[in-house]
């Protein structure tokens, strides 16, 4: 079994674990990666050695070459990756959010989905299924992959000095909080999209209730809409508002002239609804 002593700054191991286990895990995501770099900060808490830096770069250099190695394996091997890496229906659902939200937020989800469960597999995998550009995906990974190096190293060391005497225990509590960051993102990232499928419901429903009042105020005899509370008035508002009256002008068939319309309510009419002047005339030529 592999003890602190075999991760401490001097060891061979520590460099080779430093570098591979990032590099492989995007690939076999049962290898504990970020486990064995808070361990590394663990078994070097009360050193001061600068070859320390080149352990959290080369975690994160390995993070990054896992991460290109993804995408050059969803580039290449696209179908056949996602048989092997997203067999059954949680894995095809992961893959299905992972291609709506690289189109909604681009390299942002690159950074953020470094800290959440199986989220940076398939993230970095669709994006070389997909034909993300390279020139946003390189960028977006390096700087995850140095956030993320830096952090579980950082953790780890707090919970080594925290418990110098108990290693055991100050790996336990940096994973733990580890796991807590990871659930955490995953929360607001759960939160955030509940609230866009609420908001998106309550806007199909605020269209379906205006259209059925649209509907509902409708003339049946005109087809003009009529006034709707808080609106400016419609055509049949601004006929009624300005309806001819017993001493209007009529021709000699007893119906009112055009002169009996004035003309602000005829372009009122009209621009609500076409052939509404004769049918609005009709109707009240009628009575």
């Amino acid at each position: 079994m592999i003890g602190f002593e075999h991760l401490a700054v001097a060891s061979p191991l520590s460099y080779l674990a430093a570098f591979w286990l990032p590099a492989l895990d995007v690939v076999f995501p049962v290898l504990p990666s970020e486990t064995v770099v808070i361990a590394l900060g663990v078994a070097t808490a009360g050193s001061t050695d600068p070859r320390i830096v080149v352990l959290v770069l080369l975690a994160a250099l390995g993070a990054f070459a896992g991460d290109n190695l993804a995408y050059w394996i969803g580039s290449r091997f696209g179908a056949v990756a996602e048989r092997r890496l997203f067999s059954g229906q949680r894995g095809a659902r992961r893959l299905a959010w992972a291609r709506e939200k690289l189109e909604t937020y681009g390299a942002r989800l690159i950074i953020v989905c470094r800290f959440i469960p199986g989220g940076r597999t398939a993230v970095t995998l669709t994006c070389g299924v997909i034909g993300y550009p390279r020139r946003s995906f390189v960028p977006a990974t390096a700087f995850a992959a140095l956030i993320w190096a830096s952090y579980a190293y950082l953790l780890g060391r707090l919970g080594g000095a925290a418990f110098e005497d108990r290693p055991w225990v100050g790996l336990l509590i940096a994973f733990g909080a580890a796991v807590a960051v990871s659930a955490l993102v995953e929360l607001i990232r759960r939160l955030m999209a509940w609230r866009r499928r609420s908001a998106r419901r309550a806007a199909t429903t605020r269209s379906a209730d205006r259209r059925s009042a649209d509907r509902r105020s409708a003339d049946p005899r005109t087809g003009v809409r009529q006034r709707a509370p808080g609106r400016s008035a419609t055509a049949i508002g601004a006929v009624a508002a300005r309806e001819p009256d017993a001493a209007s002008p009529r021709d000699h068939h007893g119906h009112y002239t055009e002169a009996a319309w004035p003309p602000r309510a005829l372009v009122g009419v009209r621009a609500e609804c076409p052939g509404g002047i004769a049918r609005a005339r009709e109707a009240r030529d009628s009575k």
